[in-house]
């Protein structure tokens, strides 16, 4: 929803769509806390971004009265607002030697890093919901915790254990997955083998190396023979394997 959103109100901005334009609404004069300014250049038509992508992504989900349609309408506003949230004002001064006698101001959505980091935050503290009686809304499932705001995700189900294989929810798990020795991120050995360890191959191949250009025009290479390590997951014990397959 808030992809939608982004991709929209860029497109605006950038004259591909027929239907919108930048913000109709930034004209004229205003004011800010340094003072008086005029609108002008592009201002990110963000409303119609976020009416186009309400009425496109939640359609299916209006259809339906289940607990499902309720938490993907509630998660699709919490990432419209997401995109709202860092649309930022941008100016430029006018006047002698730099001096900002007249500024102009637009509106501009921020780089999409940082609702995607904002949204991934949000993900991780996502709260556990229950449907309440009547079936129009939902209550948090442990009383323990805060009742979820409009910007933050909500869930019905913890997700499976994708560690291990299940094929109820058609998880193959890691085992045997290829995984990054070196690196800190989702494909570390760390993370992707969820502390079972990693068994460590070396292994041959050919590649191209000792590339060089030759007028004109040809890039000729030699095949090097290269030794690398590669690294996999170690499988469940074979107890707990067995009990899930």
């Amino acid at each position: 929803s808030a992809g939608v959103v982004f991709a929209i109100t860029r497109a605006c901005s950038q004259g591909e769509l027929k239907s919108c334009s930048c913000d109709p609404e930034k004209k004229g004069s205003a004011k800010d806390s340094k003072g008086r300014f005029d609108w002008g250049g592009c201002s990110d038509n963000i409303d119609y971004g976020v009416k186009f992508a309400r009425a496109f992504v939640d359609a299916k989900e209006r259809k339906g009265k289940d607990a499902r349609a309720l938490m993907n309408l509630h998660n699709n506003r919490a990432g419209r607002k997401a995109v709202k949230r860092f649309l930022k004002q941008e100016c430029k001064c006018h006047g002698v030697s730099g001096s900002c006698t007249l500024r102009t101001c637009w509106l501009a959505m921020a780089d999409f890093r940082k609702t995607g980091d904002y949204l991934w935050k949000k993900y991780n503290g996502a709260i556990q919901v229950v449907m309440n009686q009547d079936g129009t809304g939902f209550t948090v499932a442990n009383k323990r915790f805060k009742k979820p705001t409009k910007n933050d995700l909500v869930y019905f189900e913890s997700s499976p254990d994708y560690c291990i294989r299940d094929r109820d929810v058609g998880s193959p798990g890691t085992a045997g997955r290829v995984c990054n020795q070196t690196s800190r991120g989702m494909d570390s050995c760390e993370v992707m083998c969820c502390g079972r360890g990693y068994d460590t191959l070396r292994v041959s191949r050919m590649t191209k190396c000792e590339c060089k250009f030759h007028w004109c025009c040809a890039v000729r290479c030699q095949d090097c023979l290269e030794e690398v390590d590669i690294h996999t997951c170690k499988a469940p014990k074979a107890a707990g394997w067995a009990s899930r397959t």
